[in-house]
């Protein structure tokens, strides 16, 4: 056996060896979707090079599925073909920190707006319960080894809960796509986890009080304020980021 043998049958994947047996636009769809897993669970990471065979070991599907959802996440700035080198994950640049939250902000200003307006009283009692009792997790210790992704899982279901409230796929395919790109934005995984959770929780909170009032402009307002404060603990956290001036900004590496 190769070594380049041995070394693509050594990449792990979580799925089934054999794949579905369905359409080849479903299979598409497929690999789509779990490039995005693999993309979440910090199994590619930005600026990365991978094969289209290691990616196709990695997805658990076809090598012509793999190929054929190329173009969609070349499209959506999730990858890149660089000729004689392969397929690079999206380079994390304060570039692609500035584009990503500013189209956040735009999709959320309008999303805020009409959740305030949608949402019902039990919906919102519901929401405010659940970042109370995160809230309480948080403060009372810092060695719970699930917390991080707990409270991700919360903040970024309230964000998608409002977008998806819009009842706009178009609007929710971009949001998700441009989630992707901030979750791709490397934050040293070293910091206590209260000091990431604790701020975003206080400030939903903050937030969930002004939709509850039905406040449509301090909901905005108060909005606007938590993705400013997200995007300032994002490149703060990105300490080997070179200075905004550079003329061409990048993360360093070793």
């Amino acid at each position: 056996m190769s070594s380049y043998t041995a070394a693509m049958q050594s990449i792990p994947s979580p799925y089934s060896a054999e794949p579905p047996a369905t359409s080849p636009a479903k299979l598409r769809h497929l690999a789509y979707e779990r490039f995005c897993e693999q993309v979440l669970a910090g199994r590619l990471s930005p600026g990365q090079f991978v094969s289209q065979q290691a990616l196709t070991l990695m997805l658990g599907l076809p090598l012509g599925a793999v190929r054929e959802v190329i173009p969609r996440l070349e499209a959506a700035r999730l990858l890149s073909t660089i000729p004689k080198r392969g397929l690079q994950i999206a380079h994390v640049d304060l570039k692609l920190i500035r584009n990503a939250f500013q189209l956040r902000s735009m999709v959320e200003r309008e999303a805020v707006a009409h959740f305030v307006r949608s949402a019902t009283d039990e919906e919102l009692a519901g929401i405010a319960k659940a970042h109370q009792d995160m809230l309480l997790r948080a403060e009372r210790s810092t060695q719970d080894a699930e917390l991080d992704k707990d409270a991700q899982a919360l903040d970024w279901g309230l964000h998608h809960r409002m977008v998806d409230a819009m009842d706009n796929e178009i609007v929710s395919d971009i949001y998700r796509v441009n989630s992707l790109h901030i979750k791709l934005i490397r934050i040293d995984s070293d910091l206590a986890q209260p000091m990431r959770v604790l701020p975003a929780m206080v400030e939903h909170l903050s937030f969930i009080e002004a939709l509850q009032a039905r406040d449509e402009a301090r909901a905005v307002a108060l909005m606007e304020q938590h993705i400013s404060a997200s995007k300032r603990r994002v490149v703060a956290r990105a300490s080997g980021l070179e200075e905004e001036g550079s003329n061409t900004p990048r993360l360093r590496t070793g």
